[in-house]
């Protein structure tokens, strides 16, 4: 079985090797500068491999570890195959050809998490839809895409869906507005199956759902959706992403992670408990079947 410490695409090694080597430098008290020079590169370039921004060359990665006086072996060894997984090709490669730039990090995150928090006042979650009902959302999405785009995005969604019926499988906690529920994306049918699909679930231990319903008036997140994702790996800090009509944020600074994480936690209390979803969906597909 692949544990979840070999899931995640390019960004995840980046971070993971960047955040290793700027352990090592500190511990040796060499600068960025010095390290720098001994690759022949700026100490901006030394700021940018630490944070996880820029590829990576073996023989840097060698020549950094050899001024950083590690003799392990076994380090060296592990370091440069964590060097040449940050080179190749994520699992979504073969889609890039009608990604936006700005999702790919993402898509490596999602994989490697091993917790996400979600909060959503338009649309269901992409891990949680339908095909017919993805396949809405990206017509909504984008400007006039072909028939072509649209199925590659969708299946590329579909794939995305089973990260959450893996062995390993994160912990999905989506927190829902009402009206993610009540507007008719695709049509009464498209909606229908997919509040169904969402009933079934809600039967997966590792998704819990909540929905904030429409009466109960304002609440913590009114500035809208985001999600948090927390990884096992404990050189990875929590990221937040927040995905705007035509690029995304990815916010780690910790007081923003824990702003984000705090207006979560509010967003839990105030919305049903987790228990009364499906009865709160059975509802929501008895209003659709009277349409």
């Amino acid at each position: 079985m692949t544990g979840r410490g070999d899931i995640g695409g390019s960004t995840v090694r980046r971070l993971q090797l960047g955040a290793r080597l700027r352990e090592l430098r500190l511990a040796a008290g060499v600068s960025r500068e010095a390290a720098g020079y001994r690759i022949r590169a700026s100490e901006s370039k030394i700021s940018r491999m630490e944070l996880g921004r820029v590829g990576f060359k073996a023989r840097d990665v060698t020549d950094l570890l050899l001024l950083y006086g590690v003799e392990d072996p076994g380090e060296h060894e592990r370091l440069l195959e964590l060097t040449k997984a940050a080179n190749s090709p994520s699992w979504w490669h073969t889609y890039g050809d009608v990604l936006e730039s700005w999702f790919h990090s993402y898509l490596d995150l999602e994989q490697a998490a091993e917790l996400i928090r979600t909060y959503e006042i338009q649309f269901v979650p992409g891990l949680l839809q339908t095909e017919a009902y993805a396949s809405a959302v990206i017509r909504l999405a984008h400007t006039n895409p072909s028939q072509h785009e649209v199925e590659r995005l969708a299946k590329l969604r579909m794939t995305r869906k089973e990260t959450l019926e893996r062995p390993d499988s994160p912990t999905f906690w989506a927190v829902l507005d009402e009206a993610v529920l009540r507007r008719l994306i695709g049509g009464k049918e498209v909606m229908r199956e997919q509040i169904v699909s969402l009933l079934q679930s809600c039967e997966n231990p590792n998704v819990r759902l909540q929905v904030i319903p429409f009466d109960s008036g304002g609440h913590a997140a009114a500035g809208g959706a985001f999600s948090i994702l927390r990884f096992p790996h404990e050189e990875l800090d929590d990221v937040v992403y927040i995905e705007h009509l035509t690029s995304a944020l990815y916010l780690d600074k910790r007081e923003d992670v824990d702003n984000y994480a705090a207006a979560f936690g509010r967003l839990i209390i105030e919305a049903a408990p987790p228990a009364r979803t499906p009865d709160i969906l059975k509802g929501v597909i008895a209003d659709l079947d009277a349409l």
